[in-house]
């Protein structure tokens, strides 16, 4: 595909997708698309190969989760983002939601150094790559307002493993293919949303720590 990559055409194809940009947000989409067409031609970050692929079926989960992310409240004051891979969602996510410091967890090197480039391209506000494991990070980065997850591990054991990572009355946010309404005991299901991705429907599911000793 021989189309330019900027970020005239990033603003339209995103308002075909029923999206409209500013300025700012279609420059680093622009950005960051180049960046990981670039670089996924070589490491195999993501499936879609064209820039318009991965903006239809990857990066629209993005502003649809930062549409949900803003209405929450209290707004976290730091976002865990665990198995970042090649920054999706937490990269463009940075784009439409800037809350608090948000941390792209991945241990993988050569991802991790993708979105440190990627990030820094972006000029992204308060966002971090942190190349370790889970089991690694430092007791600082384990009090969390939100933990984000699109395919880290299944729902219910993330729920589980995450329980030390979490501030007092904490979320953690899945992202999934179907919706179940279940929940785990010591969490709330605070929000179930659907939302539609080339022409599938996906789930936001919003979970809440409760029953702790705050």
């Amino acid at each position: 595909m021989n189309e330019t990559l900027d970020a005239a055409s990033v603003a339209a194809a995103s308002a075909r997708l029923g999206r409209v940009l500013t300025d700012d947000q279609a420059g680093m989409l622009a950005v960051y698309l180049g960046l990981l067409v670039k670089w996924n031609s070589r490491m195999n970050l993501v499936g879609p190969e064209t820039w318009p692929e991965i903006l239809e079926t990857l990066i629209q989960d993005s502003w649809h989760l930062a549409d949900l992310l803003q209405t929450i409240e209290p707004q976290p004051a730091e976002t865990l983002d665990l198995g970042a891979g090649a920054g999706l969602p937490g990269i463009p996510l940075r784009v439409f939601w800037t809350a608090g410091d948000y941390w792209l967890v991945e241990p993988r090197q050569k991802r991790a150094l993708f979105m440190e480039q990627a990030a820094a391209h972006m000029r992204l506000p308060r966002t971090r790559v942190l190349c370790a494991r889970m089991e690694a990070l430092p007791q600082a980065r384990r009090q969390a307002g939100l933990i984000v997850s699109r395919a880290f591990m299944p729902w219910k054991k993330l729920l589980a493993e995450v329980r030390g990572y979490l501030a007092p009355g904490g979320r953690v946010l899945v992202m999934s293919n179907e919706a179940t309404g279940e929940t785990v005991e010591g969490f709330a299901l605070d929000v179930e949303k659907d939302y539609a991705v080339a022409g599938k429907t996906r789930w936001f599911r919003l979970f809440r720590l409760v029953g702790e000793d705050f």
